[in-house]
């Protein structure tokens, strides 16, 4: 199973959309709350070329990018082969 990584905010609804579809794939990612900045957010930032929003993405060190990209990938039927790797 690939290695999964997430960076979210306390109460941010991206983040729990987020979460609830990789829950319905039978995936517990690594969650990192960055809610109070600290180190976490800064690797976040560094890891995601700048990106700022929260969830960010990682399956395998590679960069999936928020929710909406990964119901993206969902939608077009790709994020089970990710998740498969």
């Amino acid at each position: 199973m690939p290695k999964i990584e997430i960076y979210t905010k306390a109460f941010c609804p991206y983040c729990s959309r987020a979460m609830k579809l990789l829950a319905s794939k039978g995936v517990t990612p690594e969650e990192y709350d960055i809610t109070m900045g600290g180190p976490k957010r800064a690797e976040m930032l560094e890891r995601a070329n700048g990106g700022t929003t929260v969830p960010q993405i990682f399956i395998d060190d590679r960069h999936i990018g928020g929710s909406d990209d990964l119901a993206a990938l969902e939608r077009a039927g790709k994020l089970d082969a990710l998740l498969a790797a």
